[in-house]
């Protein structure tokens, strides 16, 4: 393997530079960048397993950003933010990989289990994300099975969460200024608006989650629309893609 590149694994979700360059590009503002980025993140990375994923982002030592794939994800990430501790603070903070295999039976992170019970999740892996001498970052992902994250799956994340730092310190320097107001309205407009198309795809096709994450990420991407608009035509009664569906799966 030459120097400087990423690991790799039996399984290859990275995007290319030019996937999260379209991103960028059609994103307004940073909290909507990251929105846009956890959503596809997910999509990217919930096979065979599903996966719920999350992205933090501290600049000068302080909280900045955090936006999910789902309100899941969500809540486990405002509740280490609230104890200002949990797996993912530390692989941001401490630049290290941290896996907890159970976290209904850590030790380690036992009052936040306790104030995460009900929302499913039982595994996390946090990997850090280089982004910068004036930030931290980590890629969070939170799975519903112990036996999520396997060797081959762990690289593989990995190896994606390398594939982001250059993307993401180029977002950071495009939007140094911080969070605007009308930037932050947007992305919520805009984050409406996707879960609405995803639960709307999700009832109409009978898939999961990721499934019409990564159907909506495929009309972006052949229509080169941005991902607010084709949920947005989604919602107004724009045709899906003709693809069969049996039994919750699609068919291949």
């Amino acid at each position: 393997m030459a120097a400087g590149q990423p690991p790799t694994s039996g399984r290859n979700p990275v995007p290319t530079l030019e996937q999260l360059q379209d991103l960028l590009l059609e994103s307004p503002g940073f909290d909507e960048f990251l929105l846009e980025l956890t959503v596809y993140s997910a999509s990217k990375l919930a096979a065979p397993e599903p996966m719920l994923c999350a992205i933090s982002v501290e600049r000068d030592g302080r909280p900045a950003t955090v936006a999910s794939s789902s309100d899941t994800a969500k809540q486990m990430d405002e509740k280490q933010y609230g104890f200002n501790d949990g797996p993912c603070l530390t692989a941001l903070r401490e630049d290290r990989t941290v896996l907890v295999e159970d976290l209904r039976t850590s030790k380690r992170w036992h009052r936040y289990s306790q104030a995460v019970t009900g929302e499913g999740v039982v595994s996390i892996l946090a990997v850090p994300i280089d982004a910068g001498a004036s930030a931290a970052a980590a890629l969070n992902c939170y799975a519903l099975s112990t036996s999520t994250f396997d060797t081959s799956t762990i690289a593989a994340v990995e190896s994606y969460g390398v594939s982001l730092s250059r993307i993401l310190r180029l977002a950071l320097r495009v939007h140094r200024s911080g969070v605007h107001p009308e930037g932050l309205h947007g992305a919520l407009q805009s984050r409406a608006a996707v879960d609405a198309a995803l639960s709307l795809v999700m009832a109409q096709t009978r898939v999961s989650r990721e499934e019409a994450a990564k159907l909506i990420h495929e009309m972006a991407r052949s229509s080169k629309q941005q991902l607010r608009q084709i949920a947005t035509d989604i919602l107004n009664g724009a045709e899906l893609p003709d693809r069969q569906y049996r039994d919750g799966e699609a068919d291949q």
